[in-house]
């Protein structure tokens, strides 16, 4: 529903037509300013404040009974403090029940009367059970659009929890039930079921049940279909002040089942639940959904419940699979191995040696930069001495730019040559050499980080 009050800006429209008037109130068909059709009902009392518009209970309802299928839907409020003119802007819909049914000289599809009933079962639930019932429930107030049925004209509306006695004269006369003619203003929500049976046998047959001319007519009316009510139920609705002291001669009503020839024995049995003389005994909103006549229907309700969650969970299930990030199948994404033997393949040094790779395999590297060129004899004749010696190796540079890599030293094991003038050596010949006759594991390092 749109907001209003002080300040809000009222929903513009240009007036088509005029498609009804009533004691209260006319009923106007407009175009709103961004195209769409809308009903206007325009009050013909005066409001003097917003606080006063607020108060009115056909708002209050509208406001409270919003977002129900089967209910009119409230637009907006337009307010003019100038003029004190009150709009209420609601949707349009195509006709009401008694613009249906009028002139026809065929019955409607059973099948269609059923699915009217059964909307205007669901709106009387919902509203019963958030405390306020209709008081006015006709075939002039229930508004139909193809198959989709809703109540309208919440004019009459009162609190189910709102202490009696109530206005005698309310509802239209041939859709009043006994208490209400019988008693001062003592009656009940049940009074909305008679109504609601009262129209659907109208829409059944395509004549009015009960169309008594006046109080004692109405009474009568009723009395010769249903017959006169038993003692007990009289004296209930006679107690103490609140009726008045009819007394009526006993009379066996002709029944409704000659009238609807055509009626299923399931829609008679909902049809005379909805009309029971006595209110406490009448059928409520509930028990009526609930009836056999409206199974077919409900199961109808189920499996599109089911559909739709079905297809909720579907459309909930593709937006995951969406927004979840996309991985690389395992055989594609390269193993940490793969990545090493790649590098090594290039040539690149790694910074130590990988398990599992072959000792044998950097001796042959080191031998490949010709480390083992570095002999003994070669050691002497640069004058190192007997016993344990190193020898810094050159630092090599690497094929990567700017990466210098040092080869660790060689340690080794001399022995003292004899004396010999006629080498050119002055430690003799590498045969001679004891304690080393291998070179020892060699692991590259960076440079600054020589080590044993």
């Amino acid at each position: 529903m749109a907001t209003y009050g002080p300040g809000k800006v009222p929903m513009s429209f240009d007036i088509i037509e005029k498609k009804g008037e009533g004691t209260f109130s006319e009923v106007l068909t407009v175009k709103l300013r961004d195209g769409r059709m809308a009903a206007v009902k325009r009050m013909k009392t005066k409001f003097s404040s917003w606080d006063q518009v607020k108060q009115l209970r056909e708002v209050q309802a509208l406001e409270r009974l919003k977002g129900h299928p089967n209910i009119i839907e409230l637009m907006d409020v337009n307010f003019d403090m100038q003029t004190k003119k009150l709009d209420l802007v609601c949707e349009l819909m195509d006709m009401n029940i008694y613009e249906r049914i009028k002139n026809r000289q065929h019955h409607l599809p059973e099948s269609l009367v059923k699915s009217y009933n059964y909307q205007l079962c669901k709106a009387l639930h919902h509203m019963h059970k958030l405390g306020i019932f209709h008081r006015d429930v006709k075939p002039e107030n229930i508004l139909i659009k193809d198959t989709l049925l809703k109540l309208a004209d919440f004019g009459s509306c009162r609190g189910i929890y709102s202490k009696p006695p109530f206005t005698e004269y309310i509802s239209t006369r041939w859709y009043r039930p006994p208490e209400c003619l019988i008693t001062n203003g003592h009656y009940t929500f049940k009074m909305d079921i008679w109504s609601a049976g009262c129209v659907f046998f109208e829409v059944l047959s395509l004549i009015p049940l009960f169309p008594g001319s006046n109080e004692l007519d109405q009474l009568d009316k009723i009395h010769s279909i249903l017959g006169t009510p038993s003692q007990t139920t009289l004296a209930k609705l006679q107690q103490g002040q609140n009726s008045n002291n009819y007394k009526f001669e006993p009379k066996r009503g002709t029944g409704i089942d000659g009238l609807v020839t055509h009626a299923s024995p399931e829609c008679l049995s909902l049809l005379k639940g909805m009309l029971e003389y006595d209110a406490e005994s009448r059928f409520s909103a509930h028990q009526c959904l609930r009836h056999a006549y409206f199974k077919d229907l409900r199961d109808a309700e189920k499996r599109s419940r089911k559909q739709a969650v079905s297809s909720a969970k579907q459309r909930e299930a593709l937006e995951r699979s969406k927004q979840a990030p996309k991985k690389l199948p395992a055989a594609i994404e390269p193993t940490r191995l793969g990545k090493q033997e790649t590098k090594a393949k290039k040539g690149y040094r790694s910074k130590a040696p990988q398990q599992g790779t072959s000792m044998s395999l950097l001796q042959a590297k080191a031998q490949k930069q010709n480390v083992s060129q570095f002999s003994v004899s070669s050691a002497q004749s640069k004058g190192y001495g007997g016993g344990l010696s190193r020898k810094k190796m050159p630092l090599k540079q690497s094929k990567r730019k700017g990466d210098t890599v040092a080869l660790p030293p060689i340690m080794m094991k001399t022995k003292e040559a004899p004396k010999d003038n006629s080498g050119p050596s002055k430690f003799g010949h590498s045969s001679d050499l004891g304690g080393m006759s291998q070179l020892p594991s060699i692991t590259t390092k960076k440079s600054g980080n020589h080590g044993y």
